[in-house]
C-alpha cells in the first residue's frame, strides 16, 4: 500500500533521515519507534507533504508518488495527526473538525450536515460528550487532541499517521482511540503509529520499524518483538550499560 525507498532528508549538516526503506501493508498497524533524533518526526513530515525529500521515492499502491504538498497527500488518502496539537483556538469545535475539508471555492459538505458529521465523527474517538459550539482553545489539551483526531477521521483516510497522538490522553480516551486504531486496520486501512510507549507498541502493532540516527535498524513482525529486543535496537548503549552494571 505504501513504500519508501532510499528516502533521505538533510537540514544543513544534520542528517535527519538517511537512505530509509520501509514497506507498509494495508490492514496493519505499523509502528515507528526510536529515540529523540532518530528520524521519526522527519519521516512523518515527509509522508505528510510538510517537507520534501532530498533523495529517494515514495510509492503508493506500487506507483511512484510525486506530490509535494499536504493537499496532494490528503488527496491520495493520507491524514496525519501530529504530536503538536494543531487547532484554531478562536473557532468552535465544528469548524475545527472541518478545517481544511472544504475546497477553495465550494463546500464539500452542505451547511446543514456539518454539525451531525462533526458529532458522529467525534463520537468515534471520545467517550464523553464535547460541546460542539465552544471555542476549541477553551478545551483541555487532551480534548483538543481528540478534536484533531476527529478532523483526520472525517476524511476517511486510507493511510492514517499518528505521531505520538495518544501522549496527551487519559486512560479512558486512550482506550477508545486504541479500539479505533484496531478497527481501522481490520477494515483495511494502514495506520502508521509513532509512539515511545512500549505497552502501546506491543499491544497495537502488526509490524514495528526501529530508527536510530536517521537510519532503519530493523523491521520486525509483532511475534518477533519484545521490549528487550526493541530497546536493544533503539539504544544499544543503554542495554550495554545495564549489562555492565
Amino acid at each position: 500500500m505504501l513504500e519508501i525507498a532510499n528516502l533521505s532528508k538533510r537540514y544543513g549538516e544534520t542528517v535527519a533521515l538517511d537512505d530509509a526503506s520501509i514497506a507498509f501493508s494495508a490492514g496493519t498497524v505499523h509502528t515507528i519507534m526510536g529515540e529523540n533524533g532518530s528520524g521519526k518526526s522527519t519521516l512523518v513530515k515527509l509522508l505528510s507533504g510538510v517537507v520534501a525529500p532530498d533523495r529517494g521515492e515514495i510509492r503508493v499502491d506500487a506507483v511512484p508518488f510525486v506530490g509535494r504538498t499536504p493537499a496532494a497527500f490528503q488527496a491520495h488518502g493520507f491524514a496525519t495527526v501530529f504530536q503538536e496539537v494543531l487547532i484554531a483556538p478562536d473557532r468552535n469545535v465544528i469548524d475545527n473538525i472541518l478545517l481544511g475539508y472544504d475546497g477553495p471555492f465550494r463546500r464539500r459538505m452542505p451547511r446543514d450536515r456539518r454539525r451531525q458529521a462533526a458529532a458522529d465523527t467525534l463520537a468515534h474517538c471520545a467517550r464523553t460528550a464535547i460541546d460542539l459550539d465552544i471555542n476549541a482553545g477553551w478545551l483541555p489539551l487532551a480534548t483538543q487532541q481528540l478534536v484533531v483526531l476527529a478532523r483526520a477521521l472525517l476524511r476517511r483516510p486510507r493511510i492514517l499517521i499518528l505521531d505520538e497522538a495518544t501522549a496527551a490522553l487519559d486512560f479512558n480516551d486512550r482506550e477508545i482511540v486504541f479500539e479505533l486504531i484496531e478497527g481501522l486496520a481490520r477494515e483495511g486501512s494502514l495506520v502508521l503509529f509513532v509512539s515511545h510507549r512500549m505497552d502501546e507498541v506491543l499491544r497495537l502493532s502488526h509490524r514495528i520499524t526501529v530508527l536510530r540516527s536517521g537510519r532503519v535498524v530493523e523491521t520486525l513482525d509483532r511475534a518477533d518483538a519484545s521490549a528487550e529486543r526493541l530497546l536493544a535496537s533503539m539504544a544499544p548503549e543503554i542495554v550495554e550499560e545495564r549489562r555492565h552494571a
